[in-house]
């Protein structure tokens, strides 16, 4: 029998499910994509169905293999890589959510952040988890169902409910399910979880106690890139599932960003910003959130800064779908070139609040500057400038946390196919953007992760010759224009703060 060729990756998404199958050089051979439904129970909540997400797995990984004539012995092995903080529990006899999963964005728990805030401040739980206290992480949304769906915290402190991310949650049904599946996440999606131990690498006993969580229903915490078992679902039956990674640090494994200071930014729904920091975690003094960017196998792991920025894509959704301003979002970057210039209007999209670095969960969108001047082009525009003075926003804040001047941007995601954005980011940030020839760097750098793990790439080294610079954007724009719209920006931000007492 020939030697396997290929690696596959899931990439479960915040909006779809696809699997892709890489060669060595990283290059895709085959891939398939399924949207999932959006949930919006009332305003502020979002929930997914975890068995449509689970079928969709299957579904896409059936197509995309077929596509390809591929086999399962064509396979070295399979990465997950994920939405993170999105939250499940699940019956472990039945193989049944007990709750549709609650979405990373979802803000049900706000008065819940109030609560523990109130008693200790937002940073009480920093120093262990790396993390403020915010809507965003998973220990809350977890606590919030255990006292909301009837009988599931009986339950859950028996260990016949469990809890996990949606990388968990895939892991234990690839791998068998009700019938002895694996119930385990890695380090980097235990890290956003708020109850591991950023120094441990383990679930900490204080911080269940703090958020009333029994440790029966937590997964095994592992490696981002080991051979945790052998995946029984039939479309990969026999294949090793060897590689679990958040969705952003999978990007910044993608973009492979090995060393300190190399930074992603990942431009989809929202803007997902890691520097790799080596293998000491910094605290933020600037807002931003300490999380582990990966661990290969039983090497130390090494952490990153990372900034999330919520609303970004999504904006662009939203003049299309609530607006009306465009039909398709491509159609945003022609509306803006129709302007030479933003017209001295800046939106500032806190739809949910503000994220890092400024932590403002009453804060609302606004868009200031308005003039009869104003026009469709220009508030377009603004709209696409808003994610790059976000980008610098927290692309500042790095550089303060960890004394690290930062020499370029590596980019991926949906909106890096905008050239008005990307070039405007250049000249935003005056470093260089550089876009890589391989634009799926999230499934890629899950991929790698399980590719490392049973050897088929050979090292780190392997995985950098195969990176390359599909385009590089340099900044032109005068110094003075550049502080003069930043400063604009500064201010629009500040009239967003405290709309929502």
């Amino acid at each position: 029998m020939s030697a396997p060729k290929y690696v596959g990756a899931i990439d479960q998404g915040t909006t779809s499910t696809r699997f892709i199958v890489f060669n060595r050089r990283g290059e895709i051979i085959s891939s398939a994509q399924a949207e999932h439904t959006q949930i919006y129970p009332k305003p502020g909540w979002v929930e997914h169905d975890p068995a449509e997400i689970w079928q969709n797995t299957l579904d896409v990984i059936s197509t995309a293999m077929s596509r390809a004539a591929i086999n399962p012995s064509d396979l070295a092995a399979v990465g997950v890589t994920n939405q993170r903080e999105t939250t499940v529990i699940w019956n472990r006899r039945s193989g049944l959510p007990l709750h549709n999963a609650l979405v990373w964005q979802d803000t049900r728990v706000d008065d819940l952040v109030a609560a523990y805030t109130r008693d200790g401040g937002q940073d009480r739980f920093r120093e262990k988890t790396g993390l403020p206290l915010a809507t965003y992480s998973s220990a809350l949304k977890l606590q919030w169902l255990l006292n909301n769906v009837a009988g599931a915290r009986a339950l859950a402190e028996s260990g016949d409910v469990v809890f996990g991310n949606i990388d968990s949650w895939l892991a234990w049904n690839l791998t068998g399910g009700p019938a002895e599946g694996l119930h385990l996440t890695d380090v980097t999606n235990a890290s956003r979880t708020q109850l591991m131990h950023l120094a441990t690498l383990d679930w900490d006993a204080q911080l269940l106690s703090e958020f009333d969580i029994p440790r029966a229903a937590l997964p095994r915490i592992a490696s981002s890139s080991e051979v945790y078992g052998e995946i029984t679902a039939a479309v990969l039956g026999g294949v090793k599932l060897a590689g679990i990674l958040g969705d952003q640090q999978a990007a910044l494994m993608g973009q492979t960003c090995f060393q300190p200071g190399e930074t992603k930014n990942t431009y989809g729904t929202g803007c997902f910003l890691l520097m790799n920091t080596g293998e000491k975690p910094i605290s933020s003094n600037a807002g931003l959130i300490t999380t582990v960017a990966y661990r290969l196998g039983a090497e130390p792991p090494r952490y990153a800064l990372e900034g999330s920025i919520a609303i970004t894509g999504a904006l662009v959704q939203w003049l299309r779908d609530n607006v009306g301003l465009i039909k398709t979002s491509a159609d945003i970057e022609t509306l803006a070139r129709e302007v030479e210039d933003n017209g001295d209007v800046y939106f500032v999209p806190a739809f949910s609040g503000l994220y890092a670095p400024h932590w403002k969960p009453g804060a609302r969108g606004i868009v200031a500057g308005l003039t009869r001047y104003a026009n469709r082009g220009h508030i377009a525009r603004a709209a696409l400038e808003a994610t790059a003075y976000q980008t610098r926003d927290v692309l500042a804040a790095m550089e303060r946390d960890s004394g690290i001047a930062i020499k370029e941007l590596r980019v991926d995601g949906g909106m890096v196919v905008n050239e008005l954005l990307m070039q405007f980011q250049a000249d935003i940030l005056d470093v260089n953007v550089v876009r890589p020839r391989i634009a799926e760097t999230t499934a890629l750098g899950a991929a790698y992760a399980a590719g490392l793990a049973v050897g088929f790439w050979k090292s780190r080294e392997d995985l950098i010759g195969n990176w390359g610079v599909e385009k590089r954007w340099k900044p032109d724009m005068p110094q003075a224009r550049r502080a003069q719209l930043y400063q604009s920006w500064q201010k629009a931000v500040g009239r967003s703060y405290d709309w929502k007492e």
